[in-house]
C-alpha cells in the first residue's frame, strides 16, 4: 500500500487546503506555500470574556475586533425608505463601534444582545463615530451551546482559551485563515529545524515545529511566549547573519583613510570661528575625526535638533577630508537649502573658500554649488571644479546624482535631512567615489524608524547633539481637535492675529497645493522623500469596497475628505479670520523667481502670514516667525511635523505650533500628534513611529512592494534578543562565511533576506 506524501513547508498551499481556499489566500494575502501560511502569524489573541481596545482602531484599516453586542436597531434608509438598515452597536466597555448592514435585517435574529463575537471589516467614520460597514462576523459559542451560523466544525478554532486573530483581508476573514491553518497543521510533515543545536541549547529555544504549532494553537500563555521567542530569534538571527556577511565584505574593501593634518584648512577654520564649540560639538567632532582617520568606511548618523550646530560639525569633517587630499559632497533635499548651505559655508570659510582668487588664503579650496536650475555657464563651471578637484566641497541637490557629475577624489558624502532621500538616491552619490567607498555622514533632526532600526541592529554608528545654542527659544506645541472642539480653530486664528499684532509673523501649512495644479503631498521638484516616512503621514478613506455590497448612503461621511490645500485655504483666510493681515502663498510648483520673491517679501516682513506646503520644511530661516498652524496635521509624518515646527522660535521670542486635526480621540493618528506635542526629542519621536509602524522597511519592503519579513521582531521590546542573535551570528559567520556546514540555515537566512533585500542593505 502506497503512503500518501505529506506536504512540506515548500509545498504549494493547495496541497494542504484545496484549490479554492488556496486561491483566495494567494489573491488576497499573497500566501503561496504551506510555509507562507504557517508564517502568517496571528496579529493578536482574543480571550473569552476579554474585549478589544476599540480606541486603537485607525480609519481605513481592515480590522477584526472581539466585542459584545450592546444595542440593535432597524430603520428605513434615508434615500430608499423601502429598504432597511440594521445598526448594531458593540462595545469594549469604554468605547462603542457601530456595525451597519444594508437590506439585511434578517441578521437581527443572529446578532442578539449580550452575545460575544469577532467582527471584521474596514474602519470608516460617520458623524465622528467609528463604524464597520457590512462587516463579516463569527459569533462565539457560549459555554455548553453553539453559536448561530456555521455550526460546531466552523467554531472549533475558537475552542481554546486563546483565540488567534489574523491579519485578514476582504472576503478572507480571520476565521477562514484559522481553519486553513488548523487543516494544514493536521497534515504537514515534520519540520526540520535549521538552527544549530548548540545555539538552540545555549539560547533556550524550542524547536521550530513546536514554535509553529504553538504560535497558532497555544495551549497557554507560557507556550505562546516560547513560540514567539523562537520565531523572533529566527528573524533576528537571519538579519544579523546577513549584516555580519556584509561587514566582512566591507572589511575586505577598505576606504581611504583621511587623517587630520595640523596646519591645514581645519586648523585655520577653527581658529577663525567667532564662537566656541559646545562640549557636544567638540565630542562628536572627535568621534567623526577618528572615523575618518580609519581605513574602513565611516557610516555614522548625526542627530540633533534644528539649530543644534550639525552644519559646523559637518564642515569640520569636510575640511579634514580636504586637508587629506580628498573632496566632500553635501547633498541637500531642496535648492533653497543647498544654496543656503553653500552661502553659509563660504561665509564661514571666507578667504579659505576662494582658491584662485586674489584674496584667497594660502591654503584655500573652493565651494561649488550644483542644482537643477543653475544657468548653463554656472553649471559647466561647477562640474569642472568638481571633476578636476578644484572644489574641495561640492554642495548640491539631486543634481549631484546626475550622469556627467564626476569627482576627482570623493572621500566624504554628507547627507542633510536624510529622511528626505531614498536609499537608492544616497547610494547613487556614494557610487561616484568609484571602487573605493567614501566615508558617509547622514544628518537629521528626527531619524526615521528605519534608521533607528539600523542603529539597534548594530549597523549604523550614532552621534547626538543634545545642546542647543544659547538664545534659542523654546517651542510649545498643542493639538487643536476641531471635530470635538470646533471653537479651538477660531482661537488658533486669534493667536495668529495676536502674534502679528505683536510684530511677529506666522506660517500656515497645508498638505496639498490645490486642485488647480493637481498638487498632492508637497515635494520640491526632483526630490523624493523616503517611502517609509511618507507612508506614515496619511490615513486612507473608510467605507465598503466590495462591489457586491450595497454602498453606504450618500449622507455617509465615512469616506475621508481630500486633504486641505494651500490654494483653497489661503483665500478663505484672506476673506475670513485673517482678513486684516498680509497673506502670501508658497509652494514647490511656483516658478523659481516667484518663489524667491515670496520668500524675500516674508523675510523682509512685507508679509504677515505665509500659507505654504512642506516646501518650508527645511532651509527657511525667518527668526521673526513665532507661530505655525499645521492643517490636517494627521496627514503628515512625525519627521515632517518635527521639522516643520523647527521653522518657528528661531529668534528671541518663543515659538508656538498648533496641530489642527479632525482625527478622533484615541486613534493612532491622535496618539501620534499628542506625542509630537509632548516632546522635542527626535529619537523619542522616531521610537513613536516604531511603535505605530514597526521597522519592516529595514529590509526594503516599501521599495520592493513585498510583505514585511520581520513579522514579530520589535526594536522596542527585543533589543536584548537582537544583541544575542548578533553575537551568535557573528561567531558563526566568522567561522563559516557562507554557512556551508549549515545548508538549511543558509536557506532560511536567504528566505528572510533575499538577494533584493541584501542589495538594499548594502546600499544603506
Amino acid at each position: 500500500m502506497t503512503s500518501v506524501q505529506r506536504p512540506t513547508l515548500a509545498s504549494p498551499l493547495r496541497d494542504a487546503v484545496g484549490a479554492k481556499t488556496a486561491n483566495a489566500l494567494a489573491e488576497k494575502l499573497d500566501l503561496q506555500t504551506v510555509g507562507d501560511l504557517l508564517h502568517h502569524y496571528p496579529r493578536r489573541y482574543a480571550e473569552r470574556g476579554e474585549v478589544s481596545d476599540l480606541g486603537a482602531l485607525e480609519i481605513g484599516e481592515h480590522v477584526t475586533v472581539a466585542a459584545k453586542i450592546e444595542k440593535i436597531s432597524v430603520r428605513p434608509m434615508r434615500q430608499k425608505p423601502r429598504s432597511k438598515m440594521l445598526e448594531v452597536t458593540v462595545t469594549d466597555g469604554r468605547r462603542n463601534l457601530q456595525l451597519t448592514f444594508f437590506n439585511q435585517a434578517w441578521r437581527e435574529k443572529q446578532l442578539t444582545l449580550g452575545r460575544w463575537g469577532l467582527f471584521s471589516g474596514k474602519v470608516g467614520q460617520f458623524r465622528d463615530k467609528l463604524q464597520l460597514n457590512q462587516p463579516d462576523y463569527q459569533l462565539l459559542a457560549e459555554p455548553g451551546e453553539l453559536a448561530d451560523g456555521e455550526g460546531s466544525n466552523a467554531l472549533a478554532e475558537f475552542a481554546n482559551a486563546l483565540i488567534p486573530v489574523y491579519p485578514a483581508a476582504a472576503n478572507v476573514p480571520t476565521w477562514v485563515i484559522a481553519r486553513a491553518v488548523r487543516a494544514t497543521l493536521d497534515i504537514v510533515a515534520d519540520v526540520d529545524d535549521p538552527m544549530p543545536e548548540g545555539i538552540r541549547r545555549r539560547r533556550h529555544l524550542v524547536e521550530l515545529s513546536t514554535a509553529l504549532r504553538a504560535i497558532h494553537q497555544p495551549a497557554s500563555k507560557t507556550e505562546l511566549y516560547q513560540a514567539r521567542h523562537r520565531l523572533k530569534w529566527d528573524e533576528a538571527f537571519g538579519l544579523q547573519a546577513t549584516l555580519a556577511k556584509r561587514r566582512l565584505a566591507a572589511a575586505a574593501r577598505p576606504a581611504t583613510a583621511r587623517p587630520s593634518r595640523p596646519g591645514g584648512l581645519l586648523t585655520a577654520f577653527e581658529a577663525a570661528l567667532p564662537f566656541a564649540l559646545t562640549e557636544g560639538q567638540a565630542e562628536v567632532g572627535q568621534e567623526i575625526a577618528d572615523d575618518l582617520a580609519a581605513a574602513h568606511p565611516m557610516h555614522r548618523l548625526l542627530q540633533g535638533e534644528v539649530g543644534s550646530g550639525k552644519t559646523v560639525v559637518a564642515v569640520r569633517a569636510m575640511l579634514q577630508v580636504v586637508d587629506a587630499g580628498g573632496q566632500a559632497a553635501l547633498l541637500a533635499p531642496t535648492e533653497v537649502l543647498a544654496a543656503q548651505h553653500a552661502r553659509s559655508i563660504r561665509a564661514m570659510l571666507g578667504p579659505m573658500a576662494r582658491a584662485g582668487e586674489l584674496d584667497a588664503a594660502e591654503t584655500a579650496t573652493r565651494v561649488a554649488l550644483l542644482t537643477g536650475s543653475l544657468p548653463a555657464a554656472a553649471r559647466r563651471a561647477a562640474l569642472a571644479e568638481a571633476a578636476d578637484g578644484t572644489a574641495g566641497i561640492v554642495v548640491g541637490t539631486h543634481a549631484l546624482l546626475s550622469e556627467g557629475v564626476e569627482f576627482a577624489d570623493l572621500g566624504l558624502v554628507v547627507i542633510d535631512e536624510q529622511h528626505r532621500f531614498g536609499v537608492e538616491q544616497r547610494d547613487a552619490l556614494r557610487a561616484k567615489a568609484g571602487e573605493t567607498p567614501p566615508h558617509v555622514l547622514v544628518m537629521t533632526a528626527t531619524p526615521i524608524p528605519r534608521t533607528v532600526a539600523m542603529t539597534v541592529f548594530g549597523d549604523l554608528e550614532t552621534s547626538a547633539l543634545t545642546q542647543l545654542p544659547s538664545g534659542r527659544s523654546p517651542i510649545a506645541t498643542s493639538v487643536v481637535p476641531v471635530a470635538e472642539k470646533p471653537a479651538w480653530l477660531a482661537r488658533a486664528w486669534q493667536r495668529v492675529a495676536e502674534e502679528v499684532a505683536a510684530g511677529h509673523q506666522a506660517y500656515v501649512v497645508c498638505p496639498r497645493i490645490g486642485e488647480a495644479l493637481a498638487g498632492d503631498a508637497e515635494e520640491e521638484p526632483g526630490s523624493a522623500a523616503s517611502d517609509q516616512e511618507r507612508a506614515g503621514g496619511g490615513r486612507r478613506a473608510g467605507g465598503a469596497d466590495d462591489p457586491e455590497v450595497e454602498p453606504p448612503p450618500e449622507d455617509d461621511a465615512s469616506a475621508k475628505r481630500p486633504p486641505l490645500a494651500v490654494l483653497d485655504v489661503a483665500p478663505r483666510l484672506a476673506e475670513g479670520p485673517l482678513a486684516e493681515l498680509r497673506i502670501g502663498v508658497l509652494h514647490g510648483k511656483l516658478p523659481p523667481d516667484e518663489k524667491d520673491a515670496v520668500m524675500a517679501d516674508f523675510a523682509a516682513r512685507r508679509l504677515d502670514v505665509l500659507v505654504a506646503t512642506t516646501v518650508i520644511e527645511v532651509g527657511v530661516d525667518v527668526p521673526n516667525s513665532t507661530v505655525m498652524v499645521i492643517m490636517d496635521a494627521d496627514r503628515f509624518g512625525v519627521s515632517q511635523l518635527h521639522q516643520l515646527r523647527g521653522r518657528v522660535g528661531r529668534g528671541s521670542a518663543a515659538g508656538l505650533c498648533l496641530l489642527v486635526t479632525d482625527a478622533p480621540a484615541g486613534t493612532k493618528a491622535r496618539e501620534r500628534l499628542d506625542a509630537v506635542a509632548s516632546t522635542t526629542d527626535g529619537f523619542e519621536l522616531a521610537q513613536l513611529d516604531l511603535e505605530q509602524r514597526r521597522e519592516g522597511d529595514v529590509l526594503g519592503v516599501a521599495q520592493s512592494g513585498r510583505r514585511s519579513r520581520l513579522k514579530l521582531l520589535s526594536l522596542l521590546h527585543d533589543e536584548e534578543l537582537i544583541r544575542d542573535a548578533r553575537t551568535e551570528a557573528m561567531t558563526l559567520v566568522a567561522e563559516d562565511p557562507e554557512l556551508r556546514a549549515y545548508p538549511g540555515l543558509a536557506a532560511a537566512v536567504d528566505a528572510l533576506v533575499d538577494a533584493d533585500a541584501a542589495d538594499y542593505l548594502e546600499k544603506t
